[in-house]
């Protein structure tokens, strides 16, 4: 062991017993890693994080980021030493380390936002943590801009992210770290364990660069830890952090796997399985630890957390709270805004500056009035932060008012420039809305599959992140099936806690935004067309507003109908010039528009018989894409209008009349609906 006090010493061991008995009980878990890093663990919340146990969720803390998640014991057995509390009490107890990955645990196989105050962000897949940390990073640079004054310095913290080999081979890492490089945000520190093991073996069968070459040419800062032991050492490389200010830190920490395991140190089957009791007891005895005893921890090792961390993050909470009591005094505006971003609220008034569209038979395409209605909306949300992945002229998600400005070295304007890296900007988009902001990003719908991952954990966390999509199908024509969605919105439908919404015309576009910005708990995916839509003439047809509940009559007819049409986005115009040929032969339909199925499902079953009567059983659902997902919706006679197959290469008038998607195949199936029904 080198150069650690007793004291320390019996922190860091005890640290790494509680993370090999809860992983011997569980009969499962990850022991190797959380054995090796525990004096990572020690050293940046013991000595370095401004950080208060007794208020984890203090706005001004620094963040720490266990990327490589499933070393999660490695979180909760720091979590429970250093004192983290939840309503008053210690958060992670010694009984809920007894119950990891056990079912109603808080101490879940991976760590998970929510579950315990102390946890950032859910990690689990490799890279995701490290890309997220990026996005904490650039949100406390944002806020210090903003509302940082001269003697109040209220944001000015650091974010250190934990990761391993298997990030550092993910793509998801290159992105954010390319990006974090170019941006020079010299508040963020990676510390990378590379012990050289994967699950199959040494790394050297499949990865043998050097990171450390790999990360100077992004324009980080390297610092190299010979072993992770060697505390004096880690300190020098986290001080050479704190005194970088013009990019971002790397700290390679070289470490031993299951360090102290007498037969699996240094091996891949300490990675994923537990040691077993004789290897545990083992352990033990070499870090001069009672052999025989399980889930121990001495009074001693609380005290050695509660008189450095505990008085020190007690102090620090002290003084910014006092800080921020005079701020509220000399600028309440500013103070009132912060009020509302650490709450997770909305402005006052916040919606006042979206205006109504005027009927237009020629329309816009809704990525046109996307744009005009997220300028709208930043007028009303001076924290909606947000961009594209370097197709902004083309998403219409530019905020153009000169005063928003661009995020970059030195300015931390509204306005992101993501690059190519569509995976990464889902999670530093996620890492925004973690630190409070209203964060949106962007990109074309087809490569939506290329941040999907995020999506997902934006959905598992209960974050409001907006993913803004055009170019939704084969309205985008010349540029054929590679870049024309026809599965996707399907695929993001599955999604669970996910609210997609496809709009029809500029006023739905303003309503669809309005409910995704209420929405607190859920993320949402908004998918606009490249192709004009006319705007509907709401003075003859249903408000729009009725997109807030999922789904709408948007045109009725005299009784009830003998076939309900229903569309989503640029196919809702095709329902209603088909609605007018059906009643040319007689034929009375109702016209339901249906942005947000996930909206729609949440009504009570009064207002969704409503909207589609459960005794008209002839149905036409249309929409540009796969049926799957259409069938609860459609019914046992209802037929579905869509894509069987990928797209083509043609103008965008053309593949609708090659692929059948007229007004006069809607006016035939809804035909061959009403005699289904009465079968």
């Amino acid at each position: 062991m080198l150069s650690m006090t007793p004291a320390e010493k019996k922190a860091i061991d005890t640290m790494r017993a509680l993370a090999m008995d809860a992983v011997q009980k569980a009969k499962s878990g990850h022991p190797g890693a959380p054995i090796a890093l525990a004096p990572v663990a020690y050293v940046l919340y013991n000595e370095r994080m401004k950080y208060a146990p007794n208020a984890p969720n203090w706005p001004a803390r620094d963040r720490f980021v266990l990327s490589n998640g499933h070393a999660s014991t490695l979180l909760y057995t720091t979590l429970h030493v250093a004192n983290v509390q939840e309503n008053g009490k210690r958060a992670v107890t010694l009984d809920d380390l007894k119950s990891f990955r056990q079912l109603g645990s808080k101490c879940a196989g991976h760590p998970e936002y929510r579950r315990i105050p102390g946890i950032e962000t859910t990690t689990g897949p490799l890279g995701a943590g490290v890309a997220t940390s990026v996005g904490f990073a650039m949100a406390n640079n944002w806020l210090a801009a903003r509302y940082n004054k001269p003697g109040f310095e209220l944001f000015d913290s650091k974010v250190y992210a934990l990761c391993g080999d298997g990030c550092m081979m993910e793509g998801l890492s290159s992105e954010a770290a390319s990006l974090a490089g170019c941006l020079k945000l010299s508040n963020l520190c990676w510390i990378y364990d590379q012990n050289h093991i994967t699950i199959e073996g040494d790394t050297d069968l499949a990865f043998t660069e050097s990171v450390q070459k790999r990360f100077e040419a992004y324009g980080w800062n390297v610092a190299l830890v010979d072993d992770v032991n060697d505390l004096p050492a880690l300190r020098r490389a986290l001080d050479v952090f704190d005194a970088t200010n013009d990019r971002p830190t790397l700290i390679i920490a070289k470490s031993r796997i299951a360090y102290g395991a007498p037969t699996k140190e240094g091996k891949e089957s300490s990675h994923g399985a537990p040691l077993g009791e004789e290897e545990i007891r083992g352990a033990k005895q070499f870090y001069g630890l009672d052999p025989d005893a399980q889930f121990a921890c001495d009074p001693d090792v609380y005290a050695t957390f509660d008189d450095n961390l505990g008085k020190r993050g007690a102090k620090l909470l002290e003084d910014w709270n006092a800080l921020f009591a005079q701020y509220r005094e000399k600028y309440p505006q500013e103070a009132k805004e912060l009020d509302a971003i650490f709450n997770g609220e909305l402005p006052e008034g916040w919606d006042a500056p979206l205006e109504p569209f005027p009927a237009d038979e020629k329309g816009m395409a809704s990525r046109a009035s996307s744009g005009k209605v997220l300028n709208q909306l930043a007028a009303g949300v001076p924290w909606l932060v947000g961009g594209s992945a370097d197709l902004a002229p083309s998403n219409n998600t530019f905020l153009k008012d000169e005063s928003y400005g661009e995020f970059g070295p030195g300015r931390a304007g509204r306005n992101i420039h993501f690059g190519v890296r569509e995976n990464a900007m889902g999670a530093i988009t996620n890492g925004l809305v973690l630190s409070g902001l209203r964060g949106y990003c962007a990109t074309f719908f087809v490569f939506a599959d290329f941040l999907r991952p995020m999506i997902r954990l934006a959905a598992l966390m209960e974050i409001p992140t907006m993913f803004v999509f055009t170019h939704d199908s084969i309205g985008v024509g010349e540029d054929g099936p590679t870049h024309q969605p026809v599965e996707h919105l399907a695929s993001l439908r599955a999604i669970p806690n996910l609210a997609v919404f496809r709009p029809a015309d500029a006023n739905e576009v303003s309503y669809a935004y309005r409910a995704a910005m209420e929405l607190t708990r859920t993320p949402s995916v908004l998918v606009f067309t490249r192709q004009n839509l006319p705007t509907v003439d709401r003075a003859r047809y249903a408000s729009a507003e009725g997109v807030k509940r999922g789904a709408y009559v948007l045109a009725d007819c005299e009784g009830a109908p003998d076939v309900t049409l229903i569309a989503t986005g640029s196919e809702v115009s095709l329902a209603l010039q088909a609605s007018a040929s059906l009643a040319e032969r007689g034929v009375k339909a109702r016209v339901v528009s249906a942005p947000c199925f996930e909206l729609f499902a949440q009504q009570s079953q009064e207002y969704k018989d409503s909207v589609i009567p459960p005794n008209v059983k002839a149905r036409v659902g249309i929409e540009l894409g796969v049926e799957q997902g259409w069938g609860r919706i459609l019914g046992d006679a209802g037929l579905f209008l869509g894509m069987t197959s990928f797209g083509d290469s043609a103008p965008a008038a053309k593949l609708m009349e090659h692929f059948g998607i007229t007004v006069d195949h809607v006016v035939e199936l809804a035909l061959e609906s009403i005699e289904k029904a009465k079968r």
